[in-house]
């Protein structure tokens, strides 16, 4: 996917509550741009306290004031700028903090996490930025399977700590969708109300911020295979396009749409197993239909953001 006269790279956001499924989404964009031409920042790494120092304070990591925004956005200017960082890191496993790493910046540089528009000073550096939004009971189910898997929380611990993060994510994490180009909204079809994972639909919600794209040869191709755009309105009553994937279209169909999606990517020859994989409930590694297809719509936006940052 060679750009021609790249000068900057593009920077990428994507933002959300916790568990609203961040990781996985950046993960088929990496693997889509390309992991030998994207760096990708988990922003959960500017942590300030571990889990262990944060038992028993009145502070989540979804406040800024647990996490080093002033350092991340020092580091985003230096990335932007060509310049290689020291990135702290915090591991999952445990809540820890651990030795910081040398990051080196790339054509694309993809940030995913909860306070990545938190600041005018951050949301000035994207080039794209998405809000992730499933639907509330989803995010939780999901959130769950998280929290009590590779996260080691028990379900009392999981349940306990709910109060607290609903307060702060009000306060801190919801406005910030504000800000977004795109949303991205998973929610189950109406015939399987408990789906959370490769039946899942998705509803894009297209502001006009978004780079150009034209929709139109991508409608009249999947208008049979699950694609449908819609005039809507938004939560502040403002009109939107919508971008409606199914997930229960009929599998092959969905697999042509995919096809054509690919073939009007530069180097479209080259498929990534990793596009649309999600981990299951079981720890199994799955593929959704609708979570490929909203990734290499994306993906689309992605490149011609990066034709625009970098025309003469």
């Amino acid at each position: 996917m060679a750009l021609t006269n790249q000068k900057k790279p593009v920077i990428i956001g994507i933002v959300g509550d916790s568990g609203a499924g961040k990781t996985t989404f950046a993960a088929g964009l990496v693997h889509v741009l390309g992991p030998e031409r994207t760096a990708s920042i988990c922003i959960d790494d500017y942590h300030r306290y571990s889990r262990a120092d944060r038992a028993g304070m009145d502070i989540t990591p979804h406040d800024p004031a647990c996490n080093y925004v002033d350092i991340l956005e020092q580091h985003v200017d230096l990335l932007r700028d060509g310049q290689p960082i020291l990135k702290p890191v915090y591991n999952h496993h445990g809540g820890r903090l651990e030795p910081p790493e040398y990051v080196v910046p790339k054509d694309f540089i993809v940030l995913e996490g909860l306070l990545g528009y938190a600041t005018p000073r951050l949301r000035d550096c994207f080039d794209v930025k998405f809000y992730m939004e499933p639907q509330e009971e989803l995010r939780i189910r999901w959130k769950y399977q998280r929290d009590t898997g590779v996260g080691g929380y028990t379900a009392a611990e999981f349940a306990a700590s709910l109060p607290l993060l609903n307060r702060d994510s009000a306060l801190h994490i919801a406005p910030q969708r504000a800000y977004a180009d795109m949303i991205v909204g998973f929610y189950p079809p109406d015939e399987a109300p408990e789906e959370s994972g490769a039946r899942l639909n998705v509803r894009h919600i297209l502001r006009p911020t978004l780079p150009y794209l034209d929709l139109a040869p991508l409608l009249e191709v999947g208008a049979d295979k699950g694609f449908d755009l819609e005039l809507a309105r938004d939560i502040d009553g403002r009109p939107v396009d919508a971008l409606l994937i199914s997930g229960t279209a009929d599998g092959e169909r969905s697999e042509e749409m995919e096809a054509y999606l690919w073939s009007l990517l530069p180097n479209g020859e080259a498929r990534p197993e990793a596009i649309g994989q999600f981990i299951d409930a079981k720890g199994s590694t799955r593929h959704s239909h609708a979570l490929a297809l909203s990734q290499l719509v994306a993906t689309h936006y992605l490149l011609n953001a990066a034709l625009g940052e970098n025309a003469v």
